[in-house]
C-alpha cells in the first residue's frame, strides 16, 4: 500500500470521504467536495458524467488506480468514484499523487 492509499484509508476513518456516484455529484453540487479520485476503469458513462460535473463547480477529479485499489485503501468493496471534504485531505493527496 503506497501513500496515496494510506492517506485515503486515514481520511476515511476520520469521516472526510464520501463514496458513490450520485453521492458525490450530489455534493460537488452543494460545494462539500474539495477533490473527487475516479478509478481508472471507470465506464466512460460514469467518467464523462462526473467530470462535466467537475468541470462545472470547478472541482479537480483526477483518475487514480482502479475500483479494486480506491476499494483496498477505504476497507471496502469496489469505490469508482470518491469525493474528499477536507480541504486539508484534498491538499495532501494532490501532492502525493503529484509526486
Amino acid at each position: 500500500m503506497n501513500k496515496v492509499e494510506q492517506m485515503l484509508g486515514l481520511a476515511q476513518r476520520a469521516r472526510k470521504l464520501i463514496t458513490g456516484e450520485e453521492l458525490v455529484i450530489k455534493a460537488v453540487r452543494q460545494g462539500q467536495i474539495h477533490l473527487v479520485i475516479l478509478a481508472g476503469d471507470a465506464s466512460l458513462n460514469t467518467r464523462k458524467k462526473v467530470m462535466d460535473k467537475c468541470g462545472s463547480y470547478e472541482v479537480s477529479c483526477v483518475p487514480y488506480g482502479n475500483r479494486q485499489t480506491l476499494g483496498a485503501a477505504l476497507g471496502k468493496e469496489q469505490r469508482v468514484v470518491i469525493g474528499v471534504t477536507d480541504a486539508g485531505f484534498a491538499a495532501r493527496l494532490t501532492q502525493l499523487m503529484n509526486q
